[in-house]
């Protein structure tokens, strides 16, 4: 769980870390990392199996929360966003509940941007809501909407910043001093960015969440989630995943290690393109609106410049023609994958409002931004001008609509 400390990776960069930090150089392991797919661990004698399982003395136990491998991707991902510790877990959404359930109790109140991923307004507003946690869903962009809709109870801030899909950019650091003025945790979800574009610690945020599943992986193999912060926070968390299992696997947490060594060089390639894509999108007739917060005229392009390092990979546009030009368009390409997923090497694409945010209702959407014409695509790693001649073929098909 915890980083090392004092050694020369401490002064290393943040490339330098992603490909050296969470394991021990030995000549047997360092081209080829293990996997340790032990469900247990053997113990010396029986005082130093009392003594592990104790926590008196650090050592493998148990996989569901004591893995050798596991504890090289936490160590590493913590060493990339500059947190004390961090703690794997099976996938992002999971990342979320452990985090909800270690830190609220029935009576709390959370404020949370309406501007997140719709499973994650599901959870909040639906299943902590059975547990007596009162939910506000408040204007991502707003800090003046957060600090007047807080009460004495709320325990919890909870955003994503750029938001999915639309790009909108919360000020972390604003956001930051109004949670130490509650007592509360403020929680920033980090995926679009990674530590590679955006460290959302350094800002003043509490606690980093992380779908891994998506640019921590790369390309779209396995499910994996994480959160990242001080050792004071995230310890509960790593006891309530001894409790209730939901973990990362040995081999999913391989597969997130080495996805962590080219992390830097994949975001900076997946900004370009989406930056070049998006600029050009501006400029074709059925677009009506493009959402990329590199791009001069978003609405937080400045504030965005200011946090992040690039603009990341995802961007949505608005088509003429509502849903049926939407799916047209879809329907007409051949190179991008029509998968909800992103973070992936291959550019995807999916209509948001009847699948990633299909689950809520109609107001919640409208609330968010979500209308039937929006498309969001992930741009991936290939060719940008294949990208382009992709999206000509869905103009052509949503001309006739």
């Amino acid at each position: 769980m915890t980083q090392d400390n004092g050694t020369w990776l401490d002064q290393a960069g943040p490339r330098t870390r992603a490909v050296r930090s969470g394991i021990k150089r030995l000549s047997a392991l360092e081209h080829g990392e293990p996997i340790f797919t032990s469900s247990s661990f053997l113990f010396e004698s029986a005082s130093d199996a009392a003594a592990k399982f104790s926590g008196d003395e650090v050592g493998n136990v148990y996989s569901r929360y004591t893995n050798p491998t596991v504890r090289g991707f936490e160590q590493r991902l913590a060493a990339l966003e500059e947190g004390e510790c961090a703690v794997a877990t099976a996938s992002g959404m999971s990342a979320i509940l452990a985090l909800c359930m270690t830190h609220l109790r029935a009576g709390d109140h959370v404020l949370c941007s309406r501007d997140v991923f719709g499973a994650t307004v599901s959870l909040f507003d639906n299943t902590l809501r059975n547990f007596g946690v009162d939910v506000t869903f408040v204007s991502l962009t707003q800090a003046h909407a957060w600090s007047v809709a807080a009460t004495s109870k709320t325990r919890l801030l909870f955003l994503e910043t750029p938001s999915n899909p639309l790009n909108a950019i919360a000020d972390i650091a604003e956001l930051a001093t109004l949670s130490r003025e509650l007592g509360a945790i403020l929680a920033v979800d980090n995926c679009f960015c990674t530590p590679a574009l955006q460290q959302p610690l350094a800002l003043g945020a509490d606690i980093v969440t992380h779908s891994a599943t998506k640019y921590l992986d790369g390309q779209g193999r396995v499910l994996g989630g994480a959160l990242v912060g001080r050792e004071e926070l995230i310890a509960p968390v790593v006891a309530f995943n001894r409790s209730c299992g939901p973990t990362m696997s040995a081999f999913n947490a391989w597969v997130m290690l080495k996805g962590l060594e080219t992390l830097d060089l994949r975001m900076r390639a997946h900004s370009d393109n989406a930056q070049v894509l998006a600029a050009w999108l501006q400029e074709q007739p059925l677009v009506q609106r493009v959402h990329y917060c590199g791009l001069a005229d978003h609405t937080g392009h400045e504030l965005a410049s200011r946090q992040q390092r690039r603009y990341g990979g995802v961007l949505a546009f608005e088509l003429a023609g509502g849903r049926e030009a939407a799916w047209q368009f879809i329907d007409a390409t051949v190179l991008m994958s029509l998968t909800a997923n992103l973070g992936d090497a291959k550019t995807t694409i999916v209509h948001p409002a009847t699948t990633t945010h299909g689950r809520l209702s109609e107001q919640q959407r409208e609330e968010a931004g979500i209308n039937e014409s929006l498309i969001r695509i992930a741009v991936g790693l290939e060719d940008v001008e294949d990208l382009q001649a992709d999206c000509e073929r869905g103009f052509a098909a949503a001309h006739s609509v």
